[in-house]
């Protein structure tokens, strides 16, 4: 059995897990770049009959599916990848497996970029390691607004630690009632008001083909001058030609953005020459805490298949 996982750019999978329990006779090869080149990707994994993919890193649509005539088994680290063709890894009879995963980390990274934004935290640095010092004005949190777009899991936890600093937290999403808002603490609001009236606006959605472009050129002209903008979501879910515009042109105050329309980022990306925004390369899940996790369940959904008894199952 021929075992491939795919973009361990921290080159960390060997060590949190316990691979030495594979079948005897089984390879396992770990990538730690990314395979970006698609005839690349098609003929170095082509002799693998198991790939553990790490997120949405690389995508598995139907063609490269069907030119692994080998691949026997996928599994994904957390519980769903929309990058997966599941109707035709059915079509082969490929299980498609997840994993756990611990479900703070994103939450956590979302407030590190609010924070890094209002208290000019990156571009401090890079000045005060240039010989400057105190080169513009912070702002404070207490009785601003925090704007949320989606109120889940995620977005539940980003609102307490709104609460804890004294925000006044709003919400909107489709689906939410004014009920369910106020058991995370928060106010619904319609979409524009959020918009209009938020000192950080901050995404939280799941993107489907519903929520895509959620934030458009509207939504963003809507916003304060002096307003921060923050995805640690789905890059899908905002117009980023808009969103570059409204950079561009100091529209909004900035942007913290923790995922990208193609990852890895390329280099000549007009968002890395923006003084207005702090990146960060979709960091959210990337944790020691997490890739425990992940990995420790990759193993298990391996052993269960070959067993005979495929667990987690996505398909």
């Amino acid at each position: 059995m021929k075992i491939a996982i795919l973009d361990d750019y921290q080159r960390v999978a060997k060590d949190l897990a316990d691979w030495s329990r594979l079948p005897p006779g089984s390879e396992l090869v770990v990538f730690d770049r990314h395979l970006a080149d698609p005839e690349e990707l098609i003929t170095t994994l082509r002799p693998f009959h198991v790939l553990v993919l790490m997120r949405e890193r690389t995508p598995m649509p139907a063609a490269r599916i069907q030119n692994l005539p080998n691949l026997r088994l996928l599994v994904t680290t957390g519980g769903r990848n929309a990058a997966i063709d599941l109707e035709a890894c059915r079509a082969r009879n490929i299980p498609v497996s997840g994993t756990g995963n611990v479900g703070t980390p994103t939450a956590e990274l979302t407030w590190g970029l609010i924070l890094s934004l209002v208290k000019r935290i990156p571009r401090e640095d890079r000045a005060l390691r240039a010989g400057a010092w105190q080169t513009g004005l912070t702002e404070g949190l207490a009785g601003k607004r925090l704007g949320l777009v989606g109120l889940g899991k995620l977005g539940s936890q980003v609102a307490r630690v709104g609460q804890a600093f004294g925000m006044d937290v709003v919400a909107w999403s489709q689906n939410l009632d004014e009920a369910r808002a106020a058991a995370a603490g928060a106010r619904r609001v319609e979409k524009r008001e959020l918009f209009a009236t938020s000192d950080v606006v901050s995404l939280h959605l799941v993107l489907s083909e519903r929520s895509r472009g959620t934030v458009g050129a509207e939504e963003l002209a809507a916003m304060k001058r002096t307003a921060f903008f923050v995805n640690t979501a789905r890059a899908g879910l905002v117009d980023m030609d808009a969103l570059l515009a409204a950079l561009r042109a100091e529209r909004i105050a900035g942007a913290g953005l923790d995922v990208f329309p193609e990852e890895p980022m390329p280099a000549d990306h007009p968002l890395l020459a923006l003084p207005n925004v702090v990146l960060t390369p979709h960091l959210g899940y990337v944790t020691r805490e997490n890739y425990v996790v992940f990995y420790r369940d990759a193993l298990d959904d391996i052993l269960a298949w070959h067993a005979g008894a495929p667990i987690r199952l996505l398909t």
